[in-house]
């Protein structure tokens, strides 16, 4: 078996890598070629800690696996150390015998940032030069970067909770040479292109925040009960997502689902329109929306591209097992 620890990660995959894979794994969905199984999330009554396993196999790529982790809202301030942690275990298919262990930590952020990445260059408007991020933790940072590389945007605006923590968006901001500007969250209607990255339970990003021909990116924690934005904006918008089935029970569209404003089949796989086989975005003032709720086929495709370069540049390490 071959473990690849987390603090390999940083020097082998990069936002290129992350980007090609999960585009990949969405088209291999949208085709029937990968699949995922069902989650498993819950509360495990201690540390306030939410625990669950993600997985799926990949017919076309034969990545076959699990993520097992989850969010230790405590880390941060009782360890120093980040609150989603992960690990990523790699199966032979044609076997079924273990074939890596991964540290998650780091592709998990990648690998979300990727996702709404792909959202960008498949559905944001060409001319896209205003982008919103409403969310500035850890992973906003992440978000931004990937997305900055979509387009070339001029501006990026930016709200959160703790408007101290916004230095951490303005500061890639500036090192990618954009403008940086902080506004309330109706200020949010100049943005072409929108990233909501909270955990909120309660909508944040209000349809009337939303500009027309606006594409938004919801990439916040997903499971039962959470809400990052309005319902109604999902009613105005054209819905994709990564897989039907989870946006609309532990994702963003649960909710306008379950109010009666949009049905499941209002929801698209957004490996369709990798595919060709769903046109996108058919006008500049639509509003798009992708409800990114986080596969398991992620997770395996950004770790089995991993432990190859980690073979490729001897850095694996090979156990018995």
């Amino acid at each position: 078996m071959i473990i690849v620890p987390e603090r390999e990660i940083a020097d082998l995959m990069t936002r290129e890598a992350a980007f090609d894979a999960v585009e990949k794994v969405f088209a291999a969905m949208a085709a029937g070629d990968a699949y995922n199984f069902p989650v498993v999330r819950e509360a495990i009554g201690h540390e306030d800690a939410l625990y669950g396993f993600k997985g799926g196999f990949d017919k076309a790529g034969l990545t076959l696996g699990l993520k097992a982790g989850g969010y230790w809202p405590n880390n941060l301030e009782k360890r120093d150390i980040i609150n989603h942690q992960s690990t990523v275990f790699l199966f032979d298919p044609d076997t079924g015998k273990a074939k890596a262990m991964v540290g998650g930590n780091l592709l998990t952020a990648l690998r979300t940032a990727a996702a709404s990445s792909v959202s960008i260059k498949h559905l944001a408007r060409k001319d896209a030069k205003v982008i919103g991020m409403v969310g500035a933790g850890h992973q906003a940072t992440f978000q931004l970067r990937a997305a900055l590389e979509q387009r070339q945007f001029e501006k990026v605006i930016g709200w959160n909770y703790h408007p101290e923590m916004l230095p951490n968006i303005e500061k890639v901001a500036k090192e990618a040479g954009v403008a940086f500007e902080a506004v309330e969250l109706d200020g949010m209607t100049q943005a072409d292109v929108i990233i909501s990255i909270t955990s909120s339970f309660n909508a944040t990003l209000m349809a009337d925040h939303v500009g027309a021909g606006c594409h938004v990116a919801c990439m916040g924690t997903d499971t039962k009960g959470k809400q990052e934005v309005e319902a109604a904006l999902l009613q105005k918008a054209t819905v994709f997502t990564d897989e039907v089935a989870q946006s609309i029970s532990i994702g963003e569209a649960q909710h306008a689902v379950g109010e009666g404003l949009i049905t499941e089949g209002d929801v698209h796989q957004i490996g369709a329109v990798i595919n060709g086989t769903h046109p996108g975005r058919t006008s500049d003032e639509e509003i798009t929306l992708f409800d990114g709720t986080g596969v398991g086929l992620q997770d395996l495709a950004v770790a089995a591209s991993v432990v190859e370069l980690a073979v490729e540049q001897g850095r694996a390490i090979e156990v018995d097992f």
